[in-house]
């Protein structure tokens, strides 16, 4: 079997399996490549918020500075970054310079890069650094100690909420410094009763973007209920189309992936309130334009209004970006 024909058995959305070459590029279908390189009115307006792409300390599939280019051109909005270890707003600066008129933004996770609890300096210092760009801070994600307790990790990894269940000072002050610069604060990887504290704390505070994020992943799935609770104390919720995806033969075969009805089933719970990012750009898994391509078919293809597709990919993560101002 020569190589392309191997590349076909592979069977995974896009086909980007394969890794070649000292620096892991992936080799992809041609298709995939001529798409994600040219115009397509349905990607016009959209706006994914939670992407993870190289540089990283993690294998990814794809470059900020060349996704941000295929974005640009294939007729996104805007773009949000996120990695578990490194801020990304310094980079979006940059690559802001390179592409003149498209929205690129970066975020913030507080992870152990930044210390064994929620740094508030660390946040500080992002919504201070130049353009602006920070536009998310995230609650601790894979250093969390809902996600070590639930993963069997080392040590406690890091809390937001103290033994007694209260919101700990250190994440109140960067709930009020989110709320003061106006961008999202987001649940990270914390339980779904801790999210919903969370955002009691947060609509108390007065934050206007606080996220509950990837409601419909794994050890993170919230019920109809608790996504209407946190709407209620004013939350935004995040679907991810990552569980669409993973699974056996793509870059996550652990996971089990989420069937079609259950991922309607989460976005036609309250589309005012919730927006879908792709949360890809993990190495063998399709490239984030595909991969939102193909969420929006399917959205189409199940006969979501129109209305909903634009408030889940365009509206309102546009509105949490800053953009509608």
């Amino acid at each position: 079997m020569n190589r392309r024909d191997f590349i076909k058995t592979l069977g995974v959305p896009g086909r980007v399996m394969l890794v070649g070459g000292a620096a892991g590029a992936p080799v992809r279908d041609e298709m995939e490549v001529r798409q994600e390189s040219s115009a397509d009115p349905l990607l016009a307006g959209v706006c994914d918020i939670h992407i993870h792409c190289l540089p990283d300390t993690r294998a990814r599939c794809i470059d900020e500075l060349t996704l941000a280019r295929q974005a640009k051109v294939a007729g996104y909005r805007a773009l949000m970054y996120k990695s578990n270890d490194w801020s990304c707003h310094g980079r979006a600066y940059l690559i802001r310079q390179a592409l003149p008129e498209f929205e690129v933004f970066g975020s913030l996770c507080m992870n152990c890069v930044h210390g064994d609890k929620v740094n508030v300096f660390a946040a500080e210092q992002a919504i201070k650094t130049t353009g602006s760009l920070c536009r998310c801070i995230w609650m601790p994600t894979l250093a969390a100690a809902y996600q070590h307790q639930c993963d069997k990790l080392p040590g406690p990894g890091i809390p937001v909420l103290d033994p007694q269940g209260n919101v700990l000072p250190e994440v109140v002050r960067v709930m009020e410094l989110c709320a003061e610069a106006d961008i999202i604060f987001a649940s990270g990887h914390s339980a779904p009763q801790e999210s919903l504290i969370l955002a009691r704390k947060a609509k108390e505070i007065g934050v206007k973007k606080f996220v509950v994020t990837h409601v419909n992943s794994l050890i993170w799935k919230l019920t109809r209920d608790q996504i209407l609770q946190a709407v209620d104390l004013g939350a935004f919720v995040e679907y991810c189309y990552l569980p669409r995806l993973w699974g056996p033969g793509s870059g996550n075969p652990q996971f089990e992936r989420q069937s079609h009805e259950e991922f309607l089933t989460y976005v036609r719970t309250i589309p005012e309130r919730s927006f879908i990012s792709t949360d890809l750009g993990q190495q063998g898994n399709p490239n984030p334009i595909t991969g939102m391509r193909t969420c929006i078919r399917e959205l189409s293809g199940a006969e979501i209004p129109q209305r909903d597709i634009d408030l889940l990919v365009r509206t309102n993560p546009a509105h949490l970006i800053g953009l509608d101002k």
